[in-house]
């Protein structure tokens, strides 16, 4: 498994070592001891799996404390263009964003650690996304932010994504006050 960090401090791109052979292909999206060997020190606590079509946006979300969580996402089938927003008002990144495309082909797994609001846009038809949480979900400590709000600058491609009634009612992030 290798490590890589991204311009904003605490986001990581995971690559797992992919074995292929004839039959197809095998690797471990997650082996607590070789990521404690990296470094990684999460500890999970739920498991979540989404299937999407086309162009749904889910986003952008996180967790309030004491539920804030950690999710280690990665794309089972399909492609996703997937972003993190710094929510951390202590941090020289607040506000900003980072983006990535995680798919089937290429196996990448993402951290998002608390502090961040994160999201995603399907980009095939019948996209499986799987997060590994490291807190439960409590309805109570949901928030969110406008997944096109113009301040962040997210580059979506697409102006016109199917989102659900929760994601068209967040703040714009000028309005935002950050729980973290």
């Amino acid at each position: 498994m290798k490590i890589t960090t991204t311009p904003i401090p605490d986001l990581l791109i995971l690559e797992p070592r992919v074995f292929h052979d004839e039959r197809g292909y095998f690797y471990e999206s997650y082996n607590e001891n070789t990521l404690r060997q990296l470094g990684f020190e999460e500890n999970f606590k739920q498991d979540n799996i989404s299937r999407s079509t086309k162009n749904v946006l889910r986003g952008l979300h996180f967790q309030k404390n004491p539920f804030a969580q950690g999710k280690l996402v990665q794309v089972l089938k399909g492609a996703v263009l997937d972003v993190a927003v710094d929510i951390r008002k202590e941090s020289k990144t607040y506000g900003q964003h980072f983006k990535i495309e995680l798919s089937e082909s290429n196996k990448l797994l993402f951290y998002i650690p608390p502090g961040f609001a994160h999201g995603f846009l399907t980009l095939e038809n019948d996209t499986i996304f799987s997060y590994k949480c490291t807190n439960v979900y409590n309805k109570e400590s949901e928030g969110g932010l406008m997944w096109n709000d113009s301040s962040i600058g997210i580059d979506w491609g697409t102006t016109d994504p199917i989102l659900s009634e929760k994601d068209l009612d967040y703040t714009d992030f000028k309005n935002f006050t950050s729980p973290f």
